[in-house]
């Protein structure tokens, strides 16, 4: 066996050393050769191969730093959008994943001295939103992939269609509103006299068993009359019977029940609104951004978050939730069926997460503890002012401010 054979234990140990990482300074990009001491770093570079690769960098220095910088960019991003799309991440953490290959490009070879430099042209170009804590950098990668940025415009278009629908059913039960509100105070300026509210009445009188009993004794008084002469006057007393019928029933109608049945009607219509909003607005899922929840999570609770409160900043798949904790400033990723909504104080900004009037903001009026209840006042939008009484706890949530 040689002296400098490949299966040779010196051979051996000099291939584990260089498994590992070595130190920054002792390599060299333009060779691409780690060198394990300065003393094998000095022979390197004193050797013919790295002259002439130094004699290519002097031609065109600025280009090939170029070069490596964008390779080193491309790469960090990569890892970035495999391993830490959806999450906030300290700086460092990444860049140790990054510099775990062993053939990676340098940061010495790029035009960045620092990971902080790199980190700040990250944050002015848009590419990452960065964050300076007393902990240190701390990165989110920007999702700019032309797939999600049509999903993301699908989305904005779909909610936008939802929106127009649900504001045309809002508009059209308006107009059914105000339609019944003009037929009662029509109903009241002409002393209750109207032919909708009569109709009930004429309804009713057309089931009575006197007018079925008045039209059969004028057939059977028609005939009596051909053969006793007196039919007509026997007619005329049926149908006179059932017109005074009518006109006493108009009027009970008209002194007891006008203003019932034109603000009946308004109630129902308002019924039908309240109900046809909460079938569509009803959903099984209730996160949004800007709320603020309680993690509920026991298997959190050895971390220190269980029943702490954050600020959600993202929503994923429409039951998932990124929450920025408010102690810790730490963003977790959990479930909805793992988080619990906050009531505010009296007088308090919230948001209704789920119902009739979802996505409004409104403000805390007053809160049943033994129904687990609230009532609120929307602010803002079509509905400015209404009044909601009896919302659930699980419907509303604390606004961050």
């Amino acid at each position: 066996m040689g002296k400098n054979d490949f299966l040779t234990p010196k051979a051996i140990a000099n291939r584990i050393k260089a498994k590992g990482l070595q130190k920054l300074r002792w390599y060299c990009q333009m060779c691409q050769k780690q060198c394990r001491d300065e003393n094998g770093f000095k022979c390197h570079c004193m050797s013919e191969s790295h002259q002439r690769q130094m004699q290519i960098f002097g031609e065109n220095s600025h280009r090939i730093v170029e070069g490596y910088s964008e390779e080193f960019e491309s790469g960090f991003l990569d890892l970035m959008r495999m391993s830490h799309r959806f999450s906030r991440v300290a700086a460092t953490v990444v860049y140790n994943e990054y510099i775990n290959d062993r053939h990676h490009v340098h940061m010495n070879s790029t035009q960045w001295a620092t990971l902080t430099e790199f980190i700040k042209y990250l944050g002015q170009t848009g590419k990452c939103k960065v964050e300076e804590t007393p902990k240190g950098w701390f990165i989110t990668y920007s999702d700019r992939d032309s797939e999600t940025m049509f999903k993301e415009k699908m989305k904005h278009k779909r909610v936008k269609a939802d929106l127009a629908d649900e504001e045309k059913q809002e508009r059209e039960i308006q107009k059914q509103i105000e339609k019944a509100e003009q037929l009662l105070t029509n109903i009241v300026q002409n002393g209750g006299e109207s032919n909708e509210v009569v109709e009930p009445s004429a309804k009713v009188l057309k089931l009575e068993d006197g007018v079925k009993v008045g039209f059969s004794l004028g057939t059977k008084s028609s005939n009596l009359g051909k053969e006793k002469g007196d039919g007509s006057k026997s007619s005329r007393l049926v149908f006179d019977e059932t017109e005074e019928k009518e006109k006493r029933n108009g009027k009970k109608v008209n002194e007891n029940g006008s203003g019932r049945t034109g603000k009946s009607a308004l109630e129902e219509l308002m019924k039908e609104e309240e109900k046809a909003k909460e079938r569509s607005n009803r959903k099984d899922y209730w996160l949004c951004e800007g709320i603020i929840v309680k993690v509920m999570s026991k298997a959190l609770a050895e971390k220190g978050y269980y029943k702490q409160k954050g600020v959600v900043g993202k929503v994923i798949d429409k039951y998932v939730g990124e929450i920025e904790m408010l102690e810790t400033k730490h963003v977790l990723r959990v479930d909805q069926e793992e988080l619990e909504t906050v009531i505010p104080q009296i007088g308090g900004l919230l948001r209704i997460v789920n119902g009739a009037y979802r996505g409004s903001n409104a403000r805390l009026l007053k809160v049943d503890t033994e129904k687990f209840c609230a009532t609120v006042q929307i602010e803002k939008g079509l509905y400015d002012g209404r009044v909601l009484k009896a919302v659930e706890y699980e419907d509303i949530c604390k606004l961050a401010s």
